[in-house]
């Protein structure tokens, strides 16, 4: 939001509502958020890279997918070869998928946790003073 100040003191004004918004929890968890997913799309490229791509490379033949290319222009004196990069596509596409399907099993995981948390019974409320004052002369009442 974009607002127009006149006034010499407009500036603090613009700072101090930048940093209301940028100290507010729903930015703060995005940042965070935005970190730790970085770190987990290493580790995640880490497991396809290092575990399934070849696993699956062995599956089907010793064939490592970065590898896979198209020759689209062969290399001269003057130029390099072209090529399309496809083996790269597909290992990108299984890079997608892993991490999508990681993410759901942290999110469903998240999920139940979160439930397991509703689902806990709630500790009956504490009595009101007009429950603690009924209940002293009750008490009273029954004394005499």
């Amino acid at each position: 939001m974009y607002r127009k100040t006149y006034k010499m003191g407009g500036h603090i004004f613009m700072l101090k509502e930048f940093k209301k918004f940028a100290m507010r929890g729903n930015v703060v968890d995005l940042a965070v958020g935005v970190i730790i997913g970085g770190a987990f799309g290493k580790i995640v490229s880490s497991l396809v890279n290092d575990v399934v791509m070849p696993l699956l490379g062995l599956l089907v033949g010793g064939v490592n997918f970065t590898d896979l290319k198209l020759p689209l222009k062969e290399a001269t004196e003057g130029s390099e070869a072209i090529f399309l990069n496809y083996g790269q596509f597909i290992q990108s596409i299984f890079d997608f998928l892993i991490i999508a399907f990681s993410i759901f099993l942290f999110i469903k995981a998240l999920n139940s946790f979160k439930k397991k948390e509703e689902d806990k019974p709630a500790p009956p409320p504490a009595p009101t003073k007009e429950e603690l004052l009924l209940t002293e002369i009750r008490d009273l009442l029954k004394e005499k």
